[in-house]
C-alpha cells in the first residue's frame, strides 16, 4: 500500500509540517471510514492525534488549494505528449440552515429546479488519451454573482414622437468584439488567469470546453482574451446563415448573411459522416456559418439523428471559434467535457462534498477542495491498485485501506508479531472484506 505522506512531499513548499500531518491524517481517516464524511465522522475514524479539535483546527486554517492542486497534479498525474483540455462547470450542493457561508436558492440539473444549498465552478484539466478530468480550480459562487450575471436593460427613455421605421440617422455599427462581460464570465476569466500563472509554459492549452449554458458571443469573447478558443453547445433553434456568395466577383456587394439553415433540410454539400445503427440515422454536418450575434465566423457542426421508423427528428448544434477544427474533434472534446459530471459524482458520493457541515468561509472552502483533492488523489491510488486488481473501484480502494487499518489495529494489541507468511494471509484476507470486485492476488503490506 503506498504511503500517503510520501505522495505529499511535493507539497511542503506551501504548507507547514503541522498542517501536512494534519492532512495526512485526514486522507487516511477518509480512505477507511465509512458514513458522511463529516469533522466528527473523520476524527473518530483517525484515531490517536486525530481529534475534533485536531479538525477544527485544519479546516480553519488558510490553504492555498490552487497551487496544491497544481503541484500534486504535475507530480503525479501528468503525463508528457498528452492533449489537454480546459472544462468548466457548475456544481450545485443542497445544504439546509440559515448560516453556511453563501448559503441561497440556486438551480440544480438533477432535480430541475432550484434548490436551497451552495455552488461552486470548478476548472478541470480533461486528458483526451486517458479520458479523464482532473479537477484543478475550485471557487464558490455567491448569489450576488449570479444575480449579476443576468443584468437588466437599462430603462428606454419614452420618445414623445413616433419612432420611424428603419434604422436611427447617424447610428453606427456596434463592435461585437467590444462586450461588457457579466461577473459570471469575469470570475472565471479571473480564474483562467490565475490558473495561467501556475501552469506557466508547462501545459499549452488551446481550447476551453464549456456547456450549452455559455453558447453566446460574451462567452466567445472572454475565451479569445485569454488566449483560448471555445468548444460550447448553441440553442436547437439558433439562427444561423451561410456566407452571402457573390454571383458576380467583379460587382461590389455589401451583403453579408446569406440563406437562412434549414435544419430539416440542410444541404449534402455540408454532410460529412452518416451512419446508421439500431435503426437511428446519425447524419454529421459541418459548415462555416454566420450568427447575427457572434462577432466572428463559427465553426459549426450539427448532428442530425433521424428514427427511420417514425420519421422523428432532433439535432443539437456544436460550435467552436477555431475556424480549422475538424468535426470528430469537436464533438470528441464536447463529450470529455462531461467527465468534469464523474468528479462531481465521485466527490458527492465517496469524498464528503454533500455532507460537510462547515458554516464559515473558510471551513467551507476546505471541505469543498478537500472532497475535489481526494478525486485526483484516489486516481492516483486507483492507478496503482489495478495493476493487481482490473476491475476494481473507489469502493473496492476504500474496503482495501479499511482492512488495511483492522490489522494494524489488531497488531498492536498482539504481544509479538505473527510469521511473515501468516501476517500476509491476515492482509489478503481482512482488505477483502466488503469488496465488490474479487481479488485476483493478495497485496502485501508496505
Amino acid at each position: 500500500m503506498p504511503d500517503i505522506l510520501s505522495l505529499l512531499q511535493c507539497l511542503l513548499p506551501q504548507i507547514n509540517a503541522t498542517t501536512m500531518r494534519q492532512f495526512n491524517q485526514i486522507i487516511l481517516s477518509m480512505l477507511a471510514m465509512s458514513g458522511r464524511v463529516t469533522m466528527l465522522g473523520i476524527s473518530r475514524w483517525a484515531g490517536v492525534g486525530g481529534s475534533y479539535r485536531t479538525m477544527l483546527r485544519f479546516f480553519h486554517t488558510v490553504i492555498p488549494w490552487a497551487t496544491l492542486f497544481w503541484l500534486f497534479f504535475r507530480k503525479h498525474l501528468f503525463r508528457a505528449n498528452e492533449v489537454y483540455l480546459l472544462a468548466g462547470d457548475e456544481v450545485v450542493v443542497s445544504k439546509s440552515g440559515k448560516k453556511t457561508y453563501g448559503l441561497d436558492r440556486f438551480f440544480s440539473s438533477l432535480v430541475s429546479k432550484p434548490i436551497l444549498g451552495l455552488s461552486f465552478f470548478t476548472l478541470s484539466l480533461v486528458s483526451v488519451e486517458q479520458r479523464h478530468s482532473f479537477p484543478i480550480q475550485i471557487e464558490q459562487v455567491i448569489k450576488s454573482d449570479v444575480e449579476e450575471s443576468s443584468p437588466l436593460p437599462p430603462p428606454e427613455v419614452k420618445s414623445q414622437e413616433k419612432r420611424q421605421r428603419g434604422r436611427p440617422k447617424g447610428s453606427k455599427n456596434k463592435n461585437k468584439t467590444e462586450v461588457i462581460l457579466t461577473s459570471e464570465l469575469l470570475r472565471i476569466q479571473k480564474m483562467i488567469n490565475s490558473l495561467f500563472k501556475l501552469l506557466g509554459d508547462f501545459i499549452p492549452l488551446t481550447y476551453l470546453v464549456l456547456d450549452g449554458h455559455f453558447g453566446n458571443n460574451n462567452a466567445l469573447q472572454m475565451a479569445r482574451q485569454v488566449n483560448l478558443h471555445i468548444i460550447s453547445k448553441l440553442r436547437y433553434d439558433s439562427a444561423l446563415y451561410i456566407p452571402y456568395q457573390k454571383p458576380d466577383s467583379n460587382s461590389r456587394s455589401r451583403r453579408k448573411y446569406g440563406d437562412k439553415i434549414d435544419y430539416c433540410n440542410i444541404l449534402n454539400d455540408y454532410l460529412c459522416k452518416s451512419t446508421i445503427e439500431d435503426e437511428i440515422q446519425t447524419d454529421i454536418y459541418q459548415a462555416t456559418l454566420l450568427h447575427k450575434e457572434f462577432a466572428q465566423a463559427l465553426n459549426v457542426v450539427i448532428l442530425v439523428k433521424t428514427n427511420l421508423k417514425t420519421n422523428a427528428r432532433s439535432h443539437v448544434i456544436l460550435f467552436s471559434s477555431d475556424p480549422d477544427l475538424s468535426y470528430e474533434k469537436i464533438i470528441d472534446y464536447y463529450k470529455l467535457r462531461f467527465q468534469i459530471e464523474f468528479n462531481f459524482r465521485d466527490a458527492k458520493q465517496f469524498w464528503g462534498l454533500e455532507d460537510f457541515m462547515n458554516l464559515s468561509q473558510t471551513a467551507v472552502t476546505n471541505a469543498v477542495n478537500l472532497a475535489f483533492f481526494m478525486v485526483n488523489l484516489s486516481h492516483h491510488l486507483l492507478a496503482d491498485f489495478r495493476l493487481l486488481n482490473p476491475d476494481s473501484g473507489i469502493l473496492d480502494l476504500k474496503a482495501h485501506y479499511r482492512g488495511f487499518r483492522y490489522v494494524r489495529e489488531i497488531l498492536k494489541m498482539l504481544p509479538e508479531m505473527p510469521e511473515p507468511i501468516l501476517l500476509t494471509q491476515i492482509f489478503a484476507k481482512l482488505t477483502c472484506l466488503g469488496r465488490i470486485h474479487p481479488v485476483s492476488t493478495g497485496i502485501e503490506p508496505s
